[in-house]
């Protein structure tokens, strides 16, 4: 059976392995093409100890070849194996017995290949790693370099890494080739500090090299290339860790298709995708989440870079008014605001600004600045010192060498007033003047890409928000209402539970619901609409007909006794015509809740995350706008006004062309109550769905609800 582990590998546990004094080379060699004179060739560099192991050499150039790693003058703190995969097992099991630190396996054709007996043989590594404490890296992997050593402990001709800065990044990669790739960043002045490469992952994964990273101070953030995890809660763990560490994570997600998702049975169940509960739960995190690959190390550099935000407004300047106003659309993309400068700030800016520029943010200082150069400096220094900026942006539209010595002037600006300044690239001459230079300042961060730029800067503000929010708790629910849900969840043995029912929970919770009323003939509804007041509306109770309106029975909007006699009749015609004959306990006839912002609140019990919560917009449209928020369950009321801010529609939430704004208090509160009825009852609910909540001033109520039983 495959070893489940729960927890993650402490920093010293890695040391050996991840920061060697000694490193053997077994299947060291002199074949020209072969992984062991490659990685021979690589330790020329290293400024620890090398020792090359094959019992075919007495020695490989300069060095003594010895035939076992038992024979060596010291045991190492690691062993790269080049060797073959049938040879890996028992060279692993001469390595544990010699109580080496850690291995590093090139070897492939294990579990990648999906047969059996090599699936059995990566477990049998896993199981010598769990029983001796050797700690493997692979198989199947590019392996490992660690710029502070010099150590290349990779088969690759990599390109060098220099010694790193103090804000360098490490890279971790389920895939050695882009890892690899991205390291090459140094050629554009970025700093790296290490690249892990993690393969099949039988022992070592990244939740490990993450956990190792977030106390490393040899970096300041860590750029992480991922796909999947069986035990992805290993990897919030260890994000938790860098979290306390204060240490950024960002972290680029592949394999993003929701092909894989479990077909749902609600509303909630095909807006909670995979994808979607990754991003959500790394957010709960703290890790930061960029769309596109070409976006992460950069972001990283930044994150490594930037101190805590002063402000969380942005000042743009410019040469150029088209790259200013592309700035300013992106801000209001990404949710950064452009507050104008303050009064003593706009003067200067006046002052050194011809009147066909721009002095307002985003400031256009216009191509003037080829006469008067100092002008671009006095104007970042004037929007710097506005307490209401806590980063310049400065479109750089144009490579020549002038350009080039732009950073260095930002960059001692930002460190001058505490902040930080992004140089957005606009030029296709990607390493054109002023790219190394950039990546090389202290308080300046590159950026390929306008939006990516912007991204960052969100993230920089929701991150120091986060932060500053501290930890929160959500409400304990009483051992009564756990006691009243859990009976009625047992008593409904597993099916789905009927409207009426679900919102019977709900209430257990505080939920608002609508009343109600269930008629089994003509005479019981006219008689319940009656008692409950016109308007009305009808609802055919069936735990068969999990979505209402496509069926045909509902009806809503009736204002008198024939209107609902002829409703009746209608519904109960649609249901009969449902194959198969569906179960129908009756009509459910409601007062019908006035007009208002209609959202859903759902849950969704994610196989590897447990119960997430989604808030949208949209009622019966939800799935077409898919303007949805997602976060695991529980959440705090100030959580869940967080998911309410990051919906697209959420202006129409505070009040919109004469609508009265939704008490958002309120409303935070009952997303909250919803998502600690999930989570309490996470082993029964597989599907929720409250929708939808009406919502208008103070009024919010529960019109509908889906509760789907595991």
């Amino acid at each position: 059976m495959p070893i489940r582990r729960t927890g993650v590998y402490r920093r010293e546990q890695l040391t050996r392995l991840l920061h060697p004094a000694s490193i053997a080379v077994i299947g060291a060699s002199t074949r020209p093409g072969s992984f062991g004179k490659q990685v021979l060739a690589n330790m020329d560099h290293y400024s620890g100890r090398a020792y090359p192991v094959n019992a075919r050499y007495n020695t490989i150039g300069a060095r003594a070849c010895y035939p076992n790693v038992r024979d060596l003058p010291e045991v190492p703190d690691c062993a790269v194996i080049t060797a073959a995969r049938e040879a890996v097992e028992e060279i692993v099991l001469d390595c544990a017995k010699a109580g080496v630190g850690g291995a590093i396996i090139f070897a492939s054709g294990y579990s990648e290949t999906g047969k059996d007996d090599r699936i059995v043989q990566q477990e049998r590594l896993a199981a010598i790693a769990q029983e001796t404490g050797l700690r493997i890296v692979g198989p199947n992997c590019i392996g490992v370099v660690n710029a502070l050593l010099d150590s290349r402990v990779t088969f690759m001709d990599i390109t060098p890494i220099p010694k790193p800065e103090r804000n360098a990044v490490g890279i971790i990669s389920q895939s050695g080739a882009l890892g690899m790739a991205l390291a090459q960043g140094v050629v554009r002045g970025l700093s790296v500090s290490h690249v892990m490469t993690s393969g099949n992952s039988c022992d070592v994964d990244m939740a490990d090299f993450v956990n190792y990273l977030a106390t490393d101070p040899a970096c300041g953030s860590i750029a992480c290339v991922f796909e999947g995890m069986a035990t992805p809660d290993r990897l919030l763990l260890a994000a938790d860790n860098a979290w306390a560490a204060d240490k950024p994570l960002v972290i680029f997600k592949m394999a993003t298709g929701e092909q894989g998702a479990q077909a749902a049975m609600s509303h909630t169940g095909s807006l909670a995708g995979s994808n979607a509960s990754y991003r959500a739960v790394f957010k709960r995190a703290g890790a930061v989440v960029v769309d596109d690959f070409e976006a992460l190390m950069e972001t990283a550099a930044f994150f490594a870079k930037a101190p805590a935000p002063t402000a969380s407004g942005a000042a743009i300047v410019a040469a150029s008014g088209g790259a200013a106003i592309m700035a300013a659309d992106r801000a209001e993309q990404h949710g950064v605001p452009l507050p104008q400068p303050c009064a003593d700030v706009r003067a200067i800016l006046e002052s050194r600004i011809p009147e066909f520029g721009s002095s307002r943010n985003p400031c256009d200082v216009t191509a003037q600045i080829l006469a008067d150069p100092e002008s671009l400096g006095v104007c970042a220094n004037a929007l710097l010192s506005d307490p209401q900026y806590g980063v310049l942006v400065s479109p750089l539209t144009y490579g020549y060498a002038p350009s080039a010595k732009r950073p260095q002037t930002y960059s001692a600006l930002a460190e001058q007033h505490g902040k930080m300044a992004c140089v957005a690239w606009q030029t296709e001459w990607q390493d054109g003047p002023g790219v190394v230079e950039a990546n090389q300042c202290n308080k300046v961060a590159l950026f390929r890409s306008m939006s990516a730029c912007f991204a960052a800067l969100a993230a920089w503000q929701w991150r120091a928000d986060k932060r500053m929010a501290g930890a929160q708790t959500v409400a304990s629910t009483s051992a009564e209402t756990l006691v009243r849900a859990r009976e009625l969840l047992a008593a409904a043995d597993g099916r789905t539970l009927t409207e009426r029912e679900a919102k019977v929970v709900l209430g257990f919770y505080g939920v608002p619901v609508v009343g109600e009323r269930l008629a089994t003939s003509i005479e019981d509804a006219v008689n319940a609409a009656a008692a409950l007041g016109y308007p009305v509306v009808l609802k055919v109770e069936s735990p068969d007909l999990l979505h209402k309106t496509e069926a045909g029975v509902i009806r809503l909007n009736l204002r008198d006794s024939d209107e609902v006699r002829e409703g009746y009749a209608a519904v109960m015609a649609n249901a009969a015509k449902v194959s198969p004959p569906p179960l129908i306990h009756g009509v459910l006839v409601q007062p019908l809740v006035p007009q208002g912002i209609e959202i859903v609140v759902g849950a969704r019990n994610d196989a590897l995350f447990g119960p997430m919560i989604v808030v949208g917009l949209g009622g019966i449209l939800v799935e077409v706008l898919r303007d949805t928020a997602l976060s695991p369950a529980p959440v705090t009321p100030f959580e869940a006004a967080n998911l309410l801010q990051q919906l697209k529609g959420v202006k129409l939430l505070e009040g919109f062309r004469g609508m009265p704004a939704v008490d958002m208090k309120r409303l935070a509160q009952v997303i909250s109550d919803v998502s600690r009825l999930a989570a309490d009852h996470r082993d029964s609910i597989v599907e929720l769905d409250v929708n939808p909540v009406i919502c208008a001033g103070a009024r919010i109520t529960a019109v509908d609800a889906l509760m789907v039983l595991g």
